[in-house]
């Protein structure tokens, strides 16, 4: 944490002296807070825009519910982060479902957010009251951003003084099954600078997982509790260059609803940007990650009315450290050009007992290793008339290194396994090209092709793992995905207020990883020992490929206080396995469709909201054996202003009670997501 002691000295001065600020230059001074401006190429891209309103206005708080708003945004299992395994909180796009890394590009602030070992996301991170936007951009291609955009890029911004952000903010409320959610923020604001700090707090006694009909002794609710904190600040530097400054940590504990579940997630993030906006516009960001996750696992008799401990991962220390550096050369009137190169180096282990014999482990795991990715980029954009035209490009260097399984007795410390691993590198071209064309006054047609890639984690590289009877071997020979696409797209705005658009693309996903059934239990199997009666022995491997064909359909209308926002999210995704029983399957974890839409209506700062969201039915698992089934849902949001800054909220999620399948064991038990849970509460803004 060198690094993060290191910003001290400059969150001091940030907080305490805007004023000073002002002495650099006497000139006005406009600070934004975030990088630089989005890129006119964008315009080639299909990109969805979160505002602060929809933040404050959702009818759950937490970022992966919100982020459902996106059709074919999925995470890897449907429950959110009150009752998920946080391993399985991937972020994925366009039916490139399958495993619990994230397929999709996550960004806070110009830094990458996934987890460094696993590449899951530690939602409860990101407090909904300090996000200023979130913006999606559906559609691959590791140009402009980097390894990780197979299926998009979602980047979260802090909130700044353009974003209504208050100088004071704070929110109360508290629900179903003893739930309290708290969060509240301060910004200081000055014409050189501004600074916020903030925090969150949210816990529960959580509902049941299993579902009711199938429930034993050993079933209980789920409880959490999550906390997580941010201090930022933004000083100018001159009357065209900011420098940005970024100090966070977060908490998260969890149980899974039976004995020997607990998990804890907590991490800190520190990083410094300087923004410059004059003639030539650059920035350069550097930042440092730190996470740790601890993990119980439990194994449940048939009954379901004793757990016993199978596993205690009791450490799984991580660290991402990276930079980014890129220049904005002067061109000329309808020429954008954007050339840089950026670095992520990631470190992990994991350190777990298991083996358990009379409830006591026996045996000693260490699993982890290193891998570094760096590239150039460039990426330029062209505007002349009703004319977009966009073409990035890029080429990264990756190494794998320092690959290891060591596993040990505990009584003895003999050495059972001690498997190195040899290090690898290799190269890979990857890029973007885009058209939009506005046609008419009120059409826009678009298209675009892309490639991008994919390095594995260490996760799926070195770890094996269990959930509930089934166990899944790792494979350190993992190649890196990559992915071939291709969309076009048209936008009609046939009146004012009123849009619509829809977009076809088709994905191939080369070296698609997955975990693969291999056998079945009871039996004794290579890189995770035995499996029970009922459970699936998998390995992680390359897939040939995974292809989809698929299409996005959007309305939104706003009339005065009234808008209503719809989505339709269609798949038609097949693995690609020659000589597999795989070939020509779905996908696990990978919906055909996905709807949504909303309604609101604001008035005085009276809002109501109610939004519909329909989950088609999805497997499982690879074998499509196991279907979760179809579920739709209704939230709704109502906030009643008092006067003052006090606003009312009372808030309802899944309020007709819907069974959310949320997975399934190899012996047919299922588990759900959030059930309908009741919210009031009250916010304060001045």
């Amino acid at each position: 944490m060198t690094a993060s002691r290191s910003l001290l000295p400059a969150l001091a001065i940030l907080a305490a002296g805007p004023a000073a600020a002002a002495d650099i230059d006497a000139e006005t001074i406009i600070v934004t807070g975030r990088g630089l401006a989005d890129r006119p190429g964008d315009a080639t891209a299909g990109v969805v825009v979160l505002d602060r309103a929809r933040l404050q206005t959702s009818a759950s708080t937490r970022l992966e519910n919100i982020l459902a708003d996106v059709p074919g945004l999925q995470q890897f299992r449907r429950s959110d982060s009150r009752s998920a395994n946080p391993t399985s909180q991937g972020i994925n796009l366009r039916g490139l479902g399958g495993n619990a890394a994230s397929r999709a590009l996550l960004i806070l602030d110009g830094v990458p957010q996934a987890d460094p070992f696993g590449g899951w996301v530690a939602f409860p991170a990101y407090a909904t009251g300090r996000l200023g936007r979130v913006r999606v951009t559906r559609g691959g291609g590791s140009g402009y951003w980097g390894p990780g955009a197979l299926a998009g890029t979602i980047e979260l911004e802090s909130a700044a003084p353009g974003d209504d952000l208050p100088t004071f903010g704070a929110t109360l409320a508290g629900g179903s099954y003893g739930q309290v959610e708290a969060q509240a923020g301060a910004a200081l604001v000055r014409d050189g600078g501004f600074a916020t700090v903030s925090g969150a707090y949210a816990r529960g006694d959580g509902f049941v997982p299993i579902v009711a009909r199938q429930r034993g002794a050993a079933d209980r609710a789920a409880p959490y509790e999550q906390a997580s904190g941010a201090l930022r600040g933004v000083i100018a530097l001159g009357p065209a260059t900011e420098l940005q400054a970024n100090l966070s940590a977060f908490s998260d504990r969890r149980e899974r609803g039976t004995a020997f579940t607990a998990n804890l997630s907590e991490g800190a993030d520190a990083s410094l940007r300087l923004v410059g906006r004059g003639r030539w516009g650059w920035q350069a960001l550097a930042y440092v990650q730190t996470r740790n996750f601890e993990s119980q696992f439990a194994g449940i008799d048939a009954a379901r009315n004793v757990a016993t401990q199978t596993l205690d991962q009791f450490g799984t220390p991580a660290t991402g450290i990276g930079g980014r550096v890129e220049i904005a050369p002067p061109l000329g009137a309808g020429l954008n050009l954007r050339i840089g190169a950026d670095i992520r180096a990631l470190d992990g282990r994991t350190r777990e007992r298991f083996t358990f014999v009379a409830g006591a482990p026996t045996r000693l795991r260490e699993a982890g290793g290193r891998t570094t990715s760096g590239g150039v980029f460039v990426d330029g954009g062209w505007q002349a008339g009703d004319l977009t035209l966009t073409l990035a490009g890029r080429i990264d260097w990756w190494r794998i290194a320092d690959g290891r399984l060591i596993e040990t007795t505990l009584a003895t410390g003999a050495s059972l396994t001690d498997a190195r691993f040899p290090d690898r590198a290799g190269t890979e071209l990857t890029g973007r090209a885009g058209l939009a064309w506005a046609a008419t006054d009120w059409l826009t047609l678009r298209g675009a092709g892309y490639r991008g890639w994919r390095l594995p984690t260490l996760n799926e590289l070195y770890r094996p793992f269990r959930a509930g009877a089934d166990a899944t071997a790792a494979n350190a020979a993992l190649q890196p995905e990559r992915l071939t696409g291709a969309e076009a797209g048209l936008v009609l705005t046939p009146v004012p207020g009123l849009s619509l658009g829809a977009t076809g693309f088709w994905n191939r996903l080369d070296n698609a990883i997955a975990n693969v059934s291999a056998g079945s239990g009871p039996g004794s199997f290579p890189g995770v020992g035995f499996v029970g009666a009922g459970g699936t022995y998998r390995v992680r491997r390359n897939l040939d490929a995974i292809s989809v064909w698929g299409v996005e359909v959007e309305a939104s209308w706003r009339r005065g206080p009234f808008g209503v926002r719809a989505a339709w999210s269609h798949v038609s995704p097949r693995v690609v396995a020659a000589g597999s029983p795989l070939d020509g399957l779905l996908p696990a974890q990978t919906p055909r469709d996905s709807v949504t839409a909303t309604a609101d209506y604001t008035h005085r700062r009276l809002t109501v909201a109610t939004t519909l969201r329909h989950f088609g039915g999805q497997f499982e698992d690879d074998q499509n054996v196991r279907r979760l089934a179809p579920a739709t849902t209704l939230d709704a949001f109502i906030g009643v202003p008092l006067g003052g800054g006090v606003t009312i909220e009372a808030r309802g999620e899944n309020l007709f009670d819907e069974e959310v399948q949320a997975g399934i064991s190899g012996t047919g038990v299922v588990e759900r997501a959030t059930p309908r849970t009741l919210w009031l509460g009250v916010r304060v803004a001045r």
